[in-house]
């Protein structure tokens, strides 16, 4: 059994924080209005679906209990 040691493993994770740093800077960060207008569709969209969805589980509950 092999085992890595201590200043091994440092070089090992020091390179990968380097490389996590390197991708990061190379993302595109969306503004504050991207994000403020992104959050408002998302919430939209999720009160919508709700309330279909909502919509749909009173209207098959009174069929049900019609049928039953």
């Amino acid at each position: 059994m092999q085992t890595n040691s201590p200043s091994k493993q440092g070089k090992v994770v020091g390179g990968f924080i380097r490389q996590v740093r390197d991708e990061l800077n190379q993302v595109t960060w969306p503004t504050k209005n991207q994000t403020v207008k992104l959050t408002t569709v998302v919430i939209a969209v999720s009160l919508l679906v709700g309330a279909y969805l909502g919509a749909l589980d009173y209207l098959f509950t009174r069929l049900m209990g019609f049928i039953i």
